[in-house]
């Protein structure tokens, strides 16, 4: 057998080892994916967030403790701890770092330019940068948008259904979410050409929510549009309480803000969204690069509506709502 032949065939033979060989690598090892959050995790897979993450893991074949490590990294809601808390997974080097929201996504860019990163839900993560285009992020960048700006016009409209004498409507907003601010301002375009005003309540801690109520009762808001927010999200039952104390129909993006004792919740299922986003993982994990993979964005948005609410503050909810609705809560 000459050389040449030889050669030929210890190659062929290699390009059949390598990728057995790797596959065996790969069976054989732990991955580490470092989750980054803004509000509270509860470590728990009840938690309606961040629980579906680690079960849409598990589904794929991952077992946190055998061929899995989960680093759960907290901002407790405080928008300042983020960048400190994505330099530290950064310097783990794990394989993938999770995190949904604008604030937690550009921390977690400006920590690493290659490490992959998985959105677990944004609004806008072009404007933002995060992404070149949905179709093609182009950098370490993936993930799911939750087009959050197009839901909160929506939420403006299923709100004047309800209450369409308003000429006065709050939105709180986290003054510290940059993707909160910029979304306003296309509610307020459209509430406009409506003849309702918009009343812009900011609250980054627990005080500024109570305060930011008192603010709303001053200026004579009628209603009330929560947006998503991390840290509002993680005070929710404060936010429900002072909806009902201040009698204010309100509209939120999340289910939670609905089971909790606000009037209406419109938008994606977050759930899903975190579910989805250990599909992203798996893939990358499989040597799928994240500027190769789109962006997802949402197909399915949910409505739920507490009728109990609704009588409370005296309102009749539009049949044309009810039936669309997901869930009434009676």
């Amino acid at each position: 057998m000459d050389n040449r032949r030889k050669l030929i065939l210890a190659f062929g033979a290699g390009a059949f080892v390598a990728p057995f060989a790797l596959l065996a690598q790969q069976q054989g090892k732990v991955w580490r994916v470092g989750f980054l959050a803004l509000r509270h995790v509860n470590f728990i897979e009840s938690d309606n967030y961040y629980g579906p993450f680690r079960q849409g893991m598990h589904d794929l074949g991952y077992v946190e403790g055998k061929n899995l490590i989960i680093e759960w990294r907290s901002a407790e809601g405080n928008i300042e701890r983020l960048p400190g808390l994505a330099a530290e997974l950064a310097n783990f080097k794990v394989d993938v770092i999770v995190t949904v929201g604008a604030p937690a996504i550009s921390a977690a860019q400006k920590a690493t330019a290659t490490i992959p990163i998985v959105m677990g839900g944004t609004s806008d993560p072009v404007g933002f940068g995060f992404v070149s285009s949905l179709a093609r992020p182009a950098g370490n960048i993936t993930g799911l948008s939750n087009m959050a700006a197009d839901v909160r016009l929506k939420q403006l409209e299923m709100l004047l259904a309800i209450v369409p004498r308003v000429s006065r409507v709050a939105v709180l907003v986290n003054p510290s979410n940059t993707a909160s601010i910029r979304n306003l301002e296309r509610v307020q375009a459209a509430a406009e050409k409506r003849g309702v005003m918009i009343l812009r309540a900011d609250a980054g801690t627990p005080q500024e929510i109570d305060n930011a109520f008192a603010w709303m009762r001053q200026q004579n808001a009628g209603a009330l549009i929560v947006v998503l927010d991390q840290f509002l999200l993680q005070q929710k039952s404060q936010i429900a309480e002072l909806t009902a104390k201040h009698r204010l129909p309100a509209v939120t993006s999340d289910r939670a803000y609905s089971e909790s004792g606000v009037l209406m919740s419109y938008g994606t299922n977050l759930p899903d969204q975190y579910r989805r986003a250990a599909t992203y993982v798996d893939k990358i994990f499989k040597g799928a690069k994240p500027g190769d993979l789109p962006v997802e964005q949402p197909t399915k948005f949910e409505l739920f509506i507490n009728r109990k609410t609704a009588k409370e503050l005296g309102l009749t909810i539009p049949q044309s709502l009810l039936i669309s609705a997901d869930k009434v809560i009676e």
